[in-house]
């Protein structure tokens, strides 16, 4: 019998042992790179703020935020919210090369621009996009990284190609498939469509899907058109945010946000943090983009890449969304 019960005990801490680990495991925080258009849109900003949020919850790790459009604003405005949530030393990177350069038509950029503090005066004066996920990845744990996409395939496409350097001996195909766990991109519609993102550069986006070495998670138009948020915080007594800046300028701009911006980006920050599990359901396969940027999907048992459908409705998950962008900095302001 005592043979017995100190089996039972063994076994029982091997058990909570192995628990433990897991939950250990399950509970480690998204490492995140966030690579953003922000500019011609605004859901950007609502997306940004949410991933500071989960880093202020201790969800997720960012490790840098680059800009995939070229606009003279895109830059400094990532680095206002940066800077508005206590994490002014972000690295900010923008491509180097030739791009999409797109402004914003509420001219909500060049308020929170000139109202808040940051240090980047112009997106030409950020790092080399590529040069920043080089040296960050080749710093990171294998299968390690999020890469969250929200805008142009641009700096995605850089990478890709770009060679080995005094950060790796890996050209940027092996450097992604060794270090990258998931890309998640809101990109596309599905099962089809033709998609701003896709289609502004259709050469990168084409590139990217067909030569991306690991998953690739989309949430398409349709996902984020159904989602809307931006009322509670405009009427939140929240006061001297970016945040609530942008969405109070652009609301009224436009009678479709009568009820809250579509929230295309917050969900692929959603998915890159929480995954789709509860929220979404998946169908498996692989995008196809045409040469006039727009996209099919092609169904395959195989495939490595997913689009997302609903599961949870539209109106939770944009309460869910919109109650982590109203969220106010916790760490000390730069």
């Amino acid at each position: 019998m005592k043979k017995i019960l100190l089996t039972l005990m063994a076994c029982s801490l091997v058990f909570l042992s192995c628990s433990n680990q897991t939950s250990d495991k399950m509970s480690k925080p998204a490492r995140i790179i966030f690579d953003t258009d922000m500019g011609p849109d605004y859901d950007d900003v609502g997306a940004l703020a949410f991933l500071h949020a989960m880093a202020d919850s201790g969800k997720a790790v960012i490790l840098a935020t680059v800009a995939s459009n070229k606009h003279e604003l895109v830059a400094p405005s990532i680095d206002v919210l940066n800077t508005y949530f206590g994490r002014g030393d972000l690295p900010v990177g923008a491509p180097k090369t030739p791009g999409v350069n797109l402004g914003s038509s509420q001219h909500w950029a060049d308020s929170i621009v000139e109202k808040y503090p940051h240090d980047i005066l112009s997106t030409s004066q950020a790092s080399d996009a590529v040069e920043i996920y080089r040296r960050i990845l080749s710093k990171e744990d294998d299968h390690s990284v999020t890469l969250v996409t929200v805008g142009f395939l641009t700096n995605l496409a850089n990478l890709l190609i770009s060679k080995p350097d005094n950060y790796s001996s890996l050209d940027g195909k092996a450097l992604v498939s060794k270090k990258i766990k998931r890309l998640v991109s809101m990109a596309g519609g599905f099962p089809s469509g033709k998609e701003f993102n896709i289609f502004m550069d259709s050469v990168a986006s084409k590139y990217v899907y067909e030569n991306w070495p690991g998953e690739i998670i989309f949430t398409g138009f349709e996902i984020g058109s159904k989602i809307h948020t931006g009322i509670k915080l405009i009427n939140s007594d929240i006061k001297n945010s970016p945040v609530k800046d942008v969405f109070r300028i652009s609301i009224p701009l436009a009678e479709e946000d009568k009820n809250g911006r579509m929230s295309w980006d917050e969900t692929a920050v959603l998915i890159g943090v929480y995954g789709t599990e509860g929220f979404f359901d998946t169908v498996k396969g692989k995008i196809i983009v045409n040469p006039d940027g727009s996209n099919t999907w092609e169904d395959k048992s195989d495939g490595n890449q997913y689009y997302v459908k609903f599961k949870k409705p539209a109106g939770e998950i944009g309460d869910f969304i919109e109650a982590r962008m109203m969220h106010q900095p916790v760490l000390k302001k730069k």
